[in-house]
């Protein structure tokens, strides 16, 4: 089955308001049919230089109200990463369904040269995710498990 032809649920209505400074720049979009997320651009009015482990707020130059249930979330472009050393600081970055100011993408270079962000240049993926909410069920003891409080590395090590 090729990715075109892989079913997807119905496109959820997102409001989305251009900003003054982003009004000339395209609407977010996939960049194929199979896409998971939209390509977010750079709204920046001049290059900005991020120099090796510099980081900076780029604007997107769009506001968005999500509906009640979801989130938004900012991941890094694998192909930044790889040939430039870009990505997204604080990935994945969640936009929550109440915020309505500008989106805005934190990047921070790990190469070990300046790379130039400008105008237009797809910097960030955004994915459109359903949001569960949790309720608390405080307990005295918690159910074991054959993993137990084993973590940071301790699966998949054999018992010495």
């Amino acid at each position: 089955m090729s990715a075109a032809s892989v079913p997807v649920s119905a496109p959820v209505s997102v409001a989305v308001r251009r900003l003054a400074h982003g009004a000339d720049l395209p609407l977010p979009d996939y960049a194929t049919a199979g896409a998971a997320a939209l390509d977010l651009l750079a709204a920046v009015a001049a290059p900005v230089t991020l120099p090796p482990l510099g980081r900076a707020l780029i604007p997107t130059g769009i506001a968005i109200a999500l509906p009640a249930g979801y989130e938004a979330q900012v991941r890094p472009r694998s192909g930044l990463a790889l040939k430039q050393g870009i990505t997204v600081l604080n990935a994945p970055g969640t936009i929550d369904a109440d915020y309505r100011g500008e989106l805005g993408v934190i990047l921070i270079n790990l190469s070990d040269a300046p790379v130039t962000i400008r105008r237009g240049d797809r910097i960030a993926q955004l994915v459109l995710a359903e949001v569960a909410r949790l309720a608390w069920n405080e307990v005295a003891e918690l159910p074991e498990t054959p993993r137990g409080s084993g973590g940071f590395g301790s699966t998949g090590v054999a018992a010495r």
